[in-house]
Formats: structure tokens, sequence, C-alpha cells
């Protein structure tokens, strides 16, 4: 099994959700953080002071799959999420040592 984790822009949510609705994906965990990378920050102007927001706003994607589709997902939120500008995000994707299902206790891919 894997684990995918994406940051996106906010507002590619819906399109990343639909591709990989369209692939089988049947679940995500969805939040909001904040980050930077090569995007870096931007100045914003506050009842007339500027200040540096150091920490742009995204979405985090977590997605478990069975490892046969990993790689589908992955190319899914990566056509999905593409805009071509600098700070599109990032996808990872690690290793799922195990998954248990707490309602119905089914362990590992009979609980994704």
């Amino acid at each position: 099994m894997k684990l995918i984790i994406a940051t996106i822009k906010p507002f590619k949510l819906e399109e990343v959700r639909e591709a990989v609705s369209k692939i089988g994906i049947s679940g995500m965990m969805v939040s909001e953080v904040k980050g930077f990378g090569a995007q870096s920050g931007h100045t914003e102007t506050y009842r007339g002071a500027e200040y540096t927001v150091n920490f742009v706003p995204k979405i985090k994607l977590e997605i478990a799959v069975k490892d046969e589709m990993a790689e589908q997902v992955v190319e899914a939120i990566s056509n999905a999420a593409r805009t071509g500008k600098i700070g599109d995000g990032k996808v990872f994707v690690l290793e799922l040592e195990k998954a248990l299902r707490v309602r119905t206790g089914e362990t590992d891919e009979e609980a994704l």
C-alpha cells in the first residue's frame, strides 16, 4: 500500500477531487495548510501598513491506495492541479505499513 501526500493550490481542490474520483478513488483526507517553497511569500497591505506574508495557503491531500493504483493517482493529481505557474504544489508517495478500518476491524488493503 502507498500513502500519497499532495499539496495543491486551494482553487484546484474540486478539479483534483473529480480527477481521482474518475479513476476509482473513493476517499481522501483534506487539510488547509500553509507553507513556503520556491513560491516564497508575498507582500500585502493591511490598514495602510505593508507586511510580508511568508506562508502561502495550500491544500494538503492524503490518499491511501493499493500499490498498483499509486502511479495513476499521482498522474491524476498532477494533471488536475497543474497551472504551469510557480506554486502548483508537490506530490509525495510513501510506503504505508498498516491500515485499519475502525468500524469493522478490516486491515490493510481491505480497509482502504
